[in-house]
Order: C-alpha cells, then structure tokens, then sequence
C-alpha cells in the first residue's frame, strides 16, 4: 500500500483539508472495526472544532474527598492526584483521553488548555464535563466533553494514571492510537489501522467528488451506485 503522507503532520493536514470522521468510520466499518466511536454526547464545544492526534489516555477515579489523611494510598494525599502530572507528559500533537470516572464534575477546563497549547497537544477528549468554556473557546482549543459544568473535580475525583490503557465507554484506547473527531462524533482508530483506514478515506473521499459531479449532473443514485461503487 502506497502511503498518501509521510509523517503524522501531513496526514493531519489532508484529513483537515479534504475528510471528515464519517469517512474513516465507514473505512473502519469495512475493515471490521465496528466500535470505534465514543458515545454520541461527547460533543465539541464549538461546532468548528476538530480533533486529531494521538492518544495520551489519562485513567480518572471518584474520590470523595480532596486529601485524605487516614489511607493506604499515598495518592489520595495529593489533591488532584497525577493531573498536573499527566498535563505536563503532554507532547506535540498529542490528545489528552481521560475516562474512568462518574460524569459528575469537570475533567478539563481553561488553565489545561493553556498548558496544553503551550506543549503543542492537539486536544482534550473527556468523558465527563468541561468547565470555564468562555475561556477555552477564546483560545481556540480543540475540547470535546458532554458540555460546559462547572463543578469541579477537586474533591470529588483524581487522575490515577496517565499514558496507560483506557476505556471509553466500552471502546479501548491504547496511547498512541489515533483520536479523530468533529461535530459528528470521536473516533478511536487502532495504531496498526491507522495507515488503511486514512488511505481508504482519502480514497474514498475523492471519489465521492466523482459521485457528487455524477449527481449534480443529473445521474440517477442507482446508477452513480453501480458506476462508482460508493454512495
């Protein structure tokens, strides 16, 4: 297979240009992935905003105190747990995926943000809320979450490990997966898929212009079907 990039920056620059995450889950459809979108709620912020890059999977656990002082674990002292931890691991075109906690606080919020844009990460993926919206969308910071509450993880949750194995709701994400989302969704796409299913979408998506043309032209969808095989 002829790879259509070189490296992970113009693979990002083509999906920006010419796909959207509908296409690389109709790719991954064919190749047999068939669970590979996070729940429907988790939405961006702002309708414009697209993720994509590698997975930084953050593991997130309920607490219910912010430190605790009679324990076995010496985490549960630390407020935050690993948090500011796993921000600073952050790495230029990096994703941070957090899950594994109640959707009952924030798990990202404008001060993240700002570190995060400073490493260079591509975007925050939380399955939970996101907080201080204001100011993320003013900084133009790929967030995608269930949606902007404010109450805080302070007391009430901890990162316990970062750049581990996760699950999304169901969906397993392992770091350096690649993390793909819009406002139709957030796709998760294996390491060892990532080259057939963006070569498929790129394919798929210029044949499509081929379909479009077709229609727009006056072509009947059964015969643009049986032309071009793609609808």
């Amino acid at each position: 297979m002829n790879k259509l990039w070189k490296n992970d920056a113009e693979l990002y620059s083509i999906a920006k240009r010419e796909l959207f995450v509908a296409l690389v889950g109709d790719i991954l459809d064919k190749m047999g992935y068939r669970h590979q979108f996070l729940q429907p709620q988790i939405k961006p912020l702002n309708h414009d905003f697209v993720v994509i890059g590698r997975a930084m999977p953050v593991l997130e656990a309920d607490v219910f105190e912010e430190v605790s002082q009679n324990t076995n674990n010496p985490l549960m002292k630390k407020p935050f747990g690993l948090m500011f931890e796993a921000l600073d691991s952050l790495k230029a075109g990096e994703v941070y995926i957090c899950s594994g906690s109640s959707p009952e606080y924030a798990l990202w919020g404008g001060l993240m943000s700002t570190r995060a844009i400073k490493l260079g990460a591509a975007g925050a993926v939380v399955n939970g809320w996101s907080r201080d919206t204001k100011e993320i969308l003013d900084l133009n910071f790929p967030t995608f979450s269930l949606g902007g509450y404010a109450q805080d993880q302070g007391p009430r949750g901890k990162v316990i490990d970062y750049n581990v194995p996760i699950e999304f709701n169901g969906v397993g994400i392992n770091p350096g997966d690649m993390v793909y989302g819009d406002r139709d969704g957030v796709l998760i796409i294996p390491d060892k898929a990532v080259d057939q299913a963006f070569t498929g979408a790129i394919e798929k998506a210029r044949g499509e212009q081929l379909v479009k043309k077709a229609l727009e032209e006056g072509m009947s969808t059964v015969d643009a079907f049986n032309k071009f095989g793609i609808m």
